[in-house]
């Protein structure tokens, strides 16, 4: 299993075909509390780099870009109910959605751990 950051503060933690998309320890902290998660659909397909979901706190609302180009298989339903999921646990109870990835060659592209680090430093 590996994880990659964008600069936006999205991670894709990736296990074979499947990534997992939310944001990042450092986002969350950055955003404050979480009221509301806009999930994307199921079965949308997204290329790397379109809006696929908002997150709202009570500082602002947020676009999700998503990292990956994909077709969205499933959505943290729990999210709906408790946003602030995000905050509490962001990298496993906290994530937003998954896809097939179609181009496992775009995780290239992205931060590893370290790199994400010096980004956030």
């Amino acid at each position: 299993m590996t994880t990659r950051y964008t600069t936006d503060h999205e991670y894709v933690r990736v296990e074979g075909k499947i990534g997992t998309i939310g944001i990042s320890d450092y986002a969350q902290a950055q955003l404050g509390d979480i009221v509301f998660v806009e999930l994307p659909a199921v079965g949308a397909s997204l290329k790397k780099g379109d809006e696929a979901a908002v997150v709202e706190s009570v500082k602002a609302a947020s676009e999700i870009y998503s990292p990956v180009s994909g077709t969205v298989t499933e959505v943290n339903e729990a999210l709906t109910d408790n946003p602030g999921l995000i905050n509490s646990d962001p990298a496993d109870g906290g994530w937003i959605f998954r896809v097939e990835m179609s181009d496992a060659a775009e995780l290239d592209g992205l931060m590893d751990e370290a790199a994400y680090t010096d980004h956030t430093a």
